[in-house]
């Protein structure tokens, strides 16, 4: 069953992205840091039918690397004499950008699911 009116999809990723429902944009999408709360606190639609799984990681990682690799390509004759100082950049970059990008990468796909109807969203109350 699908809903009579269409969902936004730009919208609800950019809700998304913000880590706010992608239904209203008022509640907050996460109660913990990767925990999806089970409805929305401010228009109350449901959030349990999300499927995430591991494409927040993927995705996280597809942009973590690409971002690492071309900072290591641009700061390598910088730090030629000093490796170790260059991985602990490197490393520190890597690590402070997946900790921000995860949530928002989850808030991603939960609003794609639901501007899509997919895994229950979007089925008529019986």
């Amino acid at each position: 069953m699908t809903s009579s009116t269409p969902r936004d999809t730009k919208r609800a990723v950019r809700r998304g992205l913000m880590l706010r429902c992608p239904a209203c944009g008022e509640g907050k999408l996460f109660g913990r840091y990767l925990k999806v709360n089970h409805s929305c606190p401010a228009c109350g639609e449901e959030l349990h039918h999300q499927r995430a799984d591991d494409g927040p990681a993927y995705l996280t990682i597809l942009i973590v690397v690409h971002v690492i690799g071309i900072s290591l390509h641009s700061m390598v004759g910088h730090y030629q004499d000093d490796p170790l100082q260059l991985a602990l950049i490197l490393c520190t970059l890597a690590t402070v950008m997946s900790l921000a990008l995860l949530p928002r990468m989850k808030g991603l796909m939960v609003a794609i699911q639901w501007a899509k109807e997919m895994h229950g969203f979007g089925e008529q109350a019986r």
